[in-house]
This record gives C-alpha cells, structure tokens and sequence, in this order.
C-alpha cells in the first residue's frame, strides 16, 4: 500500500552552559599502520570525517571515520581498530550493539561482528548480496534481530545458521531492492525503513505500508527519521522537515524558522529537542513552542563553531551531544559548538 500525501499542514534542553569537562587525555592506541593522509590533514583530530557515533553498554563511545576504521574512546584510551585480526576496512557507516554485548558495524566492505576480542567479517558468501552498509542502517530490535540496510536491500541475521555454518543473512524479500538510508523501530514494535529515493517503509511484522511523497519524502536520501514522545514520526525532506501523527503531515520549512537548504539528517534529544541538519547550518528546534515563533529555532552556523558537513548526531547516556563534522568531532555547551581532539577537551 503507498500513500501520497502532502505535508500541510516537553521538555527542554539544559542551556546553561556546560563547562568544558577536564578528563585528562586519553592515551592513543593505534592497531594499524597509519594510511597517507594530505599534507594539511590535522593529525590532532579524532579522525576528519566521523560517519557514525554509538555508546555501548559498557559506556564507551565508539566513533566510526572515514579511512581510519572505527575509533573507541574508554577515557582512559582512544583506540583505532583498523587492520588488526580481522578488521580490514576503513570506512564505518552504522554501528550498534546485541544483546550479547556483540558490536555490529556497518562498513563499504560488509558487516562486522566484535565479540570484545576477535572481529568477524560477513560478505557475499554469507548472503549479503550488497555489501556496502547505509549510514544508521544497523537495527537490533527489541526481539534481538539483527536488521542490515544496503544500496541494494534490507538483509536479516540468523544466527542459527550462522552456528551451523550456513548463509548468516538473508534478503527481506517483502521490501523491493531499495536503497536504504535509515533504519530504527518505533515504539510500538514498528520497523521503519528510509529510502533514498522511494519515501519510508513501515513493516508492522506482518505488512509493508510505503508512505511517500512526491516532493519530499522521496528526497529521504539521508535517511533522517526519528520518534517523539507522544509517538509522532519525524522525517527530513528535500525542504524541510514532517512529522506525521499516524494520519496527516505537518510540514516545517526555512520560512518557519530552520536554517540552510537541502536538509540531511534529523535527531530526537531525550528531553524533546530536535537537531535537524542541512546545507549551512545545524537548528535546534524546541517544538512544545506553538508557531508561529521565532524562539523555537535557533540556527547555528559555521561561526558558532560546528562546520556544514556534519555527518552524525549522538546523544550518550549522561545527556551529551555529539557530532561528526566535515572536520572532526564536536559537543555542544548550551550556546556554541567546540571541537573535540585527540587530546580533549573530552
């Protein structure tokens, strides 16, 4: 079923500032011989491009880069896992966790496992057709199944056949061979897919509903998706932002109040805050503000320190924000953005 429909239409965030913690450096471990990198690349960063950034269980963050593998950072140490044991690429897109404590990343040569001490590669000969893995296209749901979105796909883990040696994954053959941006359930048990060009799938566990739109939710190619409180779904679109109730769309655009063009991604804070990205700036959206109101959007710019090209959005369980930028790593302190290096400020 495909549905075509037009988008016409808590609490806050801390702003005090937060200060800039004092955690002493962490020590850098490298596990790989370092890659070439352009003469005025700054080694003092985490990595430049960080695709992906994830908390584990255990409250390690781990950061997935471009070129430099997948970083974790402990406080104590920042470890690049790149060419050691098993782990041979250098482009992490998605990462999540089982409930066996299992590391899941996404990367351009498939998808690995980390069991803590040994890395797993699984490929074509595995039964994953396509092997380069969307950004925030790992889900483990609440049932423990392991869902991979490709360019070509959606595949699902099996880990019985994996113990007995068989093809670990297997296409979702109810979904067409979409390319998929985005992958998260919902609440209610709800898995729901972003296309780059086909709008969102929502599969109930029985059926597939496509929700599309000619304009917008086609354009999903970032794969922006995210759930409310209340239950309201939110998507970004070529021109702005949607969230649907279930039933109808409102739509929220540049002449409401969000900064930049051509918008990218979409994150949920715990508090109801929404960080929605785009070509030019980052905004801070505060919807329990009724509109129209020009408090509800706070634009940020280049100039308060967070470049255009961010690439993820994070927020960890003690209530941080990060971001991968164009240039490295970020936090926010309640009014701008500072860049988090090697050595800090952590």
């Amino acid at each position: 079923m495909t549905i075509f429909i037009s988008c016409n239409g808590q609490e806050k965030t801390n702003t005090s500032k937060d200060p800039i913690t004092s955690k002493p450096s962490p020590t850098v471990i490298r596990n790989f011989k370092a890659v070439a990198r352009a003469p005025d690349f700054d080694t003092t960063l985490v990595s430049q491009f960080i695709r992906s950034i994830f908390q584990d269980s255990k409250g390690n963050l781990w950061f997935g880069t471009t070129r430099e593998g997948v970083v974790r950072y402990d406080v104590k140490t920042l470890t690049y896992f790149s060419n050691p044991e098993g782990f041979h690429s250098k482009s992490v897109f998605a990462i999540n966790e089982d409930k066996t404590g299992n590391l899941w990343f996404g990367t351009d040569q498939g998808v690995y496992k980390y069991d803590g001490k040994t890395f797993r590669n699984y490929n074509q000969k595995d039964g994953l057709s396509h092997i380069d893995i969307s950004r925030k296209s790992i889900l483990v749901d609440k049932s423990g199944t392991v869902w991979v979105g490709t360019h070509g796909g959606v595949f699902r883990y099996d880990p019985a056949a994996d113990s007995k040696g068989g093809q670990s994954f297997s296409l979702f053959q109810q979904l067409p061979p979409i390319n998929v941006a985005g992958i998260m359930e919902d609440k209610s048990g709800n898995i729901w897919f972003a296309s780059s060009e086909n709008g969102v799938f929502r599969y109930d566990g029985k059926t597939i509903t496509n929700i599309a739109e000619k304009e917008g939710l086609g354009d999903n190619y970032a794969g922006g998706m995210a759930q409310d409180k209340a239950g309201n779904m939110w998507f970004t679109m070529k021109n702005g932002i949607c969230k649907y109730d279930g039933k109808t769309f409102t739509e929220y655009t540049p002449k409401d109040g969000l900064g930049g063009t051509e918008f990218w991604g979409i994150y949920m804070e715990k508090s109801g805050i929404i960080w929605i990205t785009a070509r030019g700036s980052t905004t801070r959206f505060d919807p329990s503000v009724p509109l129209p109101n020009p408090k509800a959007f706070t634009v940020f710019t280049s100039a308060n320190g967070l470049n255009c090209c961010v690439q993820s959005m994070y927020q960890d369980r003690e209530g941080n924000m990060w971001w991968g930028g164009g240039s490295g790593l970020f936090r926010f302190n309640g009014y701008g953005f500072y860049q988090v290096k090697q050595n800090g400020p952590w």
